[in-house]
C-alpha cells in the first residue's frame, strides 16, 4: 500500500502537548491515533526508552500508520474499539502504567473526506459510516431494518433533531418504497423533512450525526474507555480528551466530576477506604480552540480539550 498525500492538521496540538507534560522515557497512550498527527509531535518529545501505543478502531488508519512509521520502534499501533483498550495495553506489554492518554473523539477528517466511507453528505457515496468497515453493520443495513421507534430515538437523542419525528417517519416512508443506499439519498429525504433551516447547517447534520453514533455504538464506547483508562494512569499522570459536539463533552464532563470526587457514601465520615477516594484532580478548564486555529482549520470550531490528572492512590 502506497501512503497517500494528505495534509491533516491535528486540533488543540500545541494544547494537547502541554496538558500531557511530556516526559523523555515515559509511556503514552494515543487512543485515537488517525493519521497520527498527535502521535507524530508525542513521538518527537520522546526519548530513546519512550514508549507510544497508538489505537485505532479503523484498519485503514493503522495499516496506513504502520508503513508511515515502519522504522519507529517506540512506537506499537493496534486496532481495537475502545472497549478493548485494557486487553491492547496488557497484549502491547504495557503494564507498568501510563504517564499520560489522550482521546481524539469522533469522525476524523480523512473519514468524513472519503466519499467510500459515507460518513458525510458533503459527498455522494454509498451509506456506510462504520469506523471499523471491515466489520459490523452498515449505515444502510441499519436503516433497512431499524423500527421507526427506535429510530425516532435515536434521531432525537444522538442528534439533538427537533424534527426527529417528521425525519424518523419520512425515512421509514422511504425504504417503503425503495431502500436508502447513499449518502446523497439519505441527505434528500431528510432534507425534503425538515421545514426549516439552521443558518450555515445542512438540515441533514444532526441525523448523520446520530446514525454514525448508533452504527459505531460510540457513547457506549467512549464510557468503557474512560472507564478502563483511569485505572491504568500512573499517578501524576495526565488524561486529555477532545470532543466535538454535547453529547461526548457532557459524557467526559461527568466522569472527570464524578472521579475528581470522595465516593459520597463516605461523605462525612472520618476514613475513607482508598479505592473509595477521589481518583482524578480535574486541570484547568475546558479549553478550545483559538480564533487563529479556526481560521485556519474550521473543524476545530466545536472541539472541546478537557484535562485530568491521576491522583496518588
Amino acid at each position: 500500500m502506497s501512503v497517500p498525500d494528505f495534509k491533516h492538521e491535528p486540533v488543540l496540538l500545541e494544547e494537547v502537548l502541554a496538558a500531557l507534560v511530556i516526559k523523555a522515557e515515559g509511556c503514552y497512550l494515543d487512543a485515537t491515533f488517525g493519521r497520527g498527527g498527535h502521535s507524530s509531535q508525542i513521538l518527537k518529545r520522546l526519548g530513546a526508552g519512550g514508549r507510544l501505543l497508538g489505537l485505532d478502531r479503523d484498519p485503514t488508519a493503522i495499516s496506513l500508520g504502520r508503513e508511515r512509521h515502519a522504522n519507529e520502534v517506540r512506537l506499537q499501533l493496534v486496532q481495537c474499539a475502545f472497549a478493548e483498550l485494557g486487553d491492547a495495553l496488557q497484549t502491547a506489554g504495557m503494564t507498568q502504567g501510563l504517564d499520560g492518554a489522550l482521546f481524539d473523539l469522533g469522525v476524523s477528517s480523512p473519514q468524513l473526506d472519503d466519499a467510500a466511507r459515507g460518513f458525510s453528505f458533503m459527498q455522494d457515496g454509498p451509506l456506510d459510516m462504520r469506523m471499523d468497515n471491515s466489520t459490523g453493520i452498515t449505515a444502510a443495513g441499519w436503516l433497512a431494518k431499524v423500527s421507526e421507534h427506535e429510530l425516532l430515538r435515536v434521531i432525537s437523542e444522538y442528534g439533538e433533531e427537533r424534527f426527529a419525528r417528521r425525519i424518523a417517519s419520512a425515512i421509514v416512508q422511504q425504504r417503503s418504497e425503495k431502500p436508502i443506499t447513499t449518502t446523497a439519498e439519505l441527505a434528500q429525504v431528510v432534507s425534503d423533512a425538515v421545514p426549516t433551516r439552521e443558518p450555515g447547517k445542512h438540515p441533514a447534520t444532526r441525523t448523520f450525526q446520530a446514525i454514525r453514533i448508533a452504527v459505531n455504538d460510540e457513547l457506549q464506547q467512549i464510557d468503557l474507555a474512560l472507564e478502563q483508562v483511569v485505572n491504568q494512569l500512573k499517578p501524576g499522570g495526565r488524561l486529555c480528551v477532545i470532543s466535538f459536539h454535547s453529547l461526548e463533552d457532557q459524557r467526559v464532563k461527568r466522569f472527570m466530576q464524578q472521579f475528581s470526587q470522595d465516593d459520597p457514601m463516605y461523605a462525612g465520615l472520618p476514613v475513607i477506604p482508598p479505592e473509595r477516594r477521589a481518583r482524578l484532580k480535574r486541570i484547568g478548564k475546558a479549553i478550545h480552540a483559538s480564533a487563529e486555529e479556526v481560521r485556519r482549520n474550521p473543524r476545530s470550531r466545536s472541539a472541546i480539550l478537557r484535562v485530568a490528572e491521576r491522583m496518588a492512590a
